[in-house]
């Protein structure tokens, strides 16, 4: 009987750490090869861990809501393969193999936040939260006072999140308590006015109360809302948001689609939906202002080289995810719509991988899926620009013509655009825009593909 090693894989090159949400297998089962044992979770996705051999589930070495860094056993599977002990010595190889990359990884994030990774007392911190600590303003003394449940009493992820969303707000205040020092006032209404500024100085944090009634039913929001919660809210802190709008004339694109839709599916085994379209045309106008596609860092910009075009996808549960078609603009038409449909089949169904939702620089939603006109969507950070897709409709229009201008049915769609006005300027945000509209518009209806 041989004992092998299940490890926490690899999971893209900026995840050094998981948490066990669900263990789908419990000690004394038998376990199928490709079978999955475990679900996991991280700050980008869930996935599944499966079974490399076949053979009986002996120990499990972590319980659920425990973080587990990448290449850590966290169950043995015991197994009547002979094979099994080469292989597990074959597999151990890869990942000590990867261990310098994954330590690399793990510096990088180490070094780009002021808090160390184990305090004055010893007590070790995780890479995310001292970025989360970073981020919010936390400073080693007080990170140090925050009770954590993970193993050995370390700080999770949901620990700093709890005490940001709760306990922070209050001691904060309690700290930082604000008394402005008011001049004698000549008028009583001024008087009037600093009792008003001290006390919203004061309640400034405070958290609302909401009353609870009987018939009320209170819902634990899941895991990915609280970390698209967190996420939205920080973009707003962050980014500047302006919009722009523009109305685009997309009667050639819909022509076009109704004459090759059946085509399309014989020859390349795929449906062709508006979406791909879309992407390529915004593939081209960022090649166009490639400022656009960027990141700020402090006072610095990052002007990316790769166009990697996210695609924000609905799921079954409500909750949002945002898959990445990596180096758009070097698909053509069919490989775009390759890739939209893998991903948003694989993002319905939760199969997809950390690395393909990471590394996006510019996203797009599609709100016309839900009869949205327009929309103003928040920025994906770090990225500086997103883009709504309304829905097509048919209106009337004035089409104009060498013979005089009359009115005829079109189809339209507002296309709108939420930028960072901190490095975005209106003109910018506005021209790229306006660049989109005229590839769509100049669609050649009779385009083979």
């Amino acid at each position: 009987m041989a004992r092998f090693e299940v490890k926490l894989p690899k999971m893209g090159e900026s995840v050094a750490e998981a948490t066990i949400t669900s263990w789908l297998k419990s000690v004394g089962d038998t376990i199928e090869l490709d079978e999955a044992i475990v679900e996991i979770a991280t700050d980008k996705v869930d996935s599944e861990v499966p079974s490399e051999v076949e053979g009986t589930l002996v120990e499990v070495l972590y319980d659920n809501d425990a973080v587990v860094k990448v290449g850590e056993t966290i169950a043995i599977i015991e197994t009547s393969n002979k094979g099994t002990e080469i292989e597990e010595k074959s597999i151990s190889k890869e990942v000590e193999k990867n261990a310098d990359e994954i330590e690399k990884n793990v510096q990088e994030i180490v070094q780009s936040t002021t808090i160390e990774k184990t305090s004055a007392s010893g007590k070790f911190f995780s890479p995310l939260v001292r970025n989360i600590a970073t981020t919010e303003g936390i400073s080693m003394e007080e990170l140090e006072t925050i009770t954590g449940t993970g193993t050995d009493n370390r700080v999770t992820k949901n620990d700093i999140l709890d005490y940001i969303n709760n306990g922070r707000k209050s001691s904060v205040l309690e700290k930082k308590e604000i008394t402005p020092k008011i001049e004698e006032p000549k008028v009583e209404k001024v008087a009037d006015k600093a009792v008003n500024i001290e006390t919203k100085a004061e309640t400034k944090n405070a958290v609302a109360t909401v009353s609870v009634n009987g018939d009320d039913e209170i819902i634990e929001m899941s895991r990915m809302g609280k970390l698209i919660a967190h996420h939205m809210v920080d973009s707003v802190q962050t980014s500047a948001h302006v919009q722009s709008f523009i109305e685009v004339d997309v009667t050639n694109i819909v022509k076009w689609r109704d004459r090759v839709k059946d085509q399309f599916l014989a020859r390349e085994g795929e449906k062709i939906t508006y979406t791909p379209i879309f992407m390529q045309a915004v593939a081209k106008a960022i090649k166009q202002f490639p400022m656009i596609n960027i990141s700020v860092a402090g006072d610095k910009i990052i002007k990316k080289k790769a166009i990697n075009l996210g695609m924000a996808a609905a799921l079954a549960d409500g909750n949002l995810i945002v898959p990445v078609i990596k180096n758009a603009d070097q698909l053509n038409l069919v490989g775009i719509t390759r890739a939209v449909n893998d991903l948003a089949e694989r993002a319905r169904k939760g199969q997809l991988k950390p690395d393909e939702i990471q590394g996006g620089t510019y996203t797009v939603t599609n709100v016309g899926s839900f009869g949205s006109v327009f929309g103003t969507p928040i920025i994906n950070q770090p990225q500086v620009a997103i883009l709504a897709l309304g829905a097509v409709r048919k209106v009337p229009a004035v089409i104009e013509t060498p013979e005089g201008d009359f009115i005829g049915i079109r189809h339209k769609m507002f296309i709108s655009h939420s930028y960072d006005h901190r490095v975005v300027n209106g003109a910018l945000g506005g021209m790229f825009i306006k660049a989109i509209k005229e590839t769509l518009e100049a669609w050649d209806v009779n385009a083979e593909f």
